[in-house]
């Protein structure tokens, strides 16, 4: 999966030069693992009981609900790339019609997304999963990637493609194998973290 950003303290001028902001974040470098699945997922399981679920698809989904979305998924796991996308680019990716996104909701909030890209008709990658913090440990996490690899799997590819990283949560790589994902290949990265110039013009943007 992709990786975004832990947001970062509040901005503070250098009293001797004013104009001066404090020094940006640094950057973390990241292990990377490549997955494939050939197969749909085996398993089975029913929902969680004592909470009410809804999987709804957002075709056209509105960039300040999905920049939201991913960063209440992404903010612990340091997910960033698609905050830096101008409007424009990020509207034209995410209403590409290869691309679909589906939102959970938990007793009516939003409380997660899965976002997957058709690369071909072999070929489909499952490039965003994730739970927001209050829906952790509810006991849904493994149901809900399911539902996302049940609706992979109706479209008939012949491998399904996801990746993950050592930023990302601990289990991520542990649960992927769990449903029949295997690591093809391994690398390196580095993810920038989103200054406090950034989280504060994301922010204006999206009001």
């Amino acid at each position: 999966m992709a990786g975004t950003i832990r947001l970062l303290s509040p901005v503070r001028r250098n009293r001797s030069k004013p104009d001066t902001m404090v020094k940006p974040p640094s950057s973390l470098k990241a292990h990377i693992t490549r997955l494939e699945m050939t197969a749909p997922p085996k398993a089975s399981l029913p929902v969680p009981i004592n909470i009410q679920t809804a999987i709804m698809r957002a075709p056209d989904i509105p960039l300040p609900f999905y920049r939201y979305l991913y960063r209440q998924v992404g903010a612990r796991w340091q997910w960033v790339d698609r905050l830096r996308m101008l409007d424009e680019d990020l509207a034209r990716s995410l209403h590409d019609k290869r691309n679909n996104i589906s939102v959970l909701y938990v007793n009516g909030a939003p409380a997660g997304f899965y976002e997957y890209f058709v690369e071909d008709e072999d070929t489909i990658e499952l490039s965003h999963f994730g739970l927001f913090e209050h829906a952790l440990g509810l006991g849904i996490g493994k149901w809900f990637l399911l539902q996302a690899l049940y609706a992979i799997w109706t479209l008939n590819p012949k491998r399904v493609t996801t990746t993950t990283n050592d930023l990302d949560h601990p289990r991520a790589l542990q649960l992927y194998q769990m449903f029949g994902f295997s690591p093809v290949s391994t690398g390196s990265g580095i993810v920038r973290p989103l200054s406090d110039k950034e989280l504060l013009e994301l922010s204006k943007k999206d009001w």
